[in-house]
């Protein structure tokens, strides 16, 4: 059952993720996402640039100590999911790399909101 959790709790991380770099895209479609949107923006580039580390990561830890020699060994999610969320020789500098990109990335998705709303008023 941990194991389950474990893989479950990567599987949030990685859709987290996904939201904080991508989740513009929602916000395009439908800006009341930003309201959910941007405290995520800020969390992410937090922890890229403070070299914190995420409650999710230590829960999941957790997760697999407890499941540790239970089940099967190796799955999609270890395979897949883990290297994207923890990639290996990851130093400060990548993280900061990383964190401006998050930054870049959701400045251009807001640029695109503001400007839609700007075109929609003037019409």
């Amino acid at each position: 059952m941990y194991r389950f959790f474990a893989d479950v709790l990567v599987v949030l991380h990685f859709l987290f993720i996904l939201f904080v770099v991508a989740g513009g895209i929602l916000v395009l479609h439908r800006p009341r996402w930003a309201i959910l949107h941007l405290p995520a923006v800020i969390w992410g580039a937090a922890v890229e640039f403070c070299g914190w580390i995420c409650p999710l990561t230590p829960l999941e830890n957790y997760c697999r100590r407890q499941a540790f020699g239970a089940g099967y060994s190796g799955d999609f999610i270890e395979h897949y999911l883990l290297p994207l969320i923890y990639p290996e020789n990851m130093t400060m500098r990548i993280q900061y790399i990383l964190g401006g990109l998050v930054i870049v990335v959701n400045l251009v998705f807001y640029f695109l909101i503001w400007r839609k709303r700007r075109i929609r008023q003037q019409v």
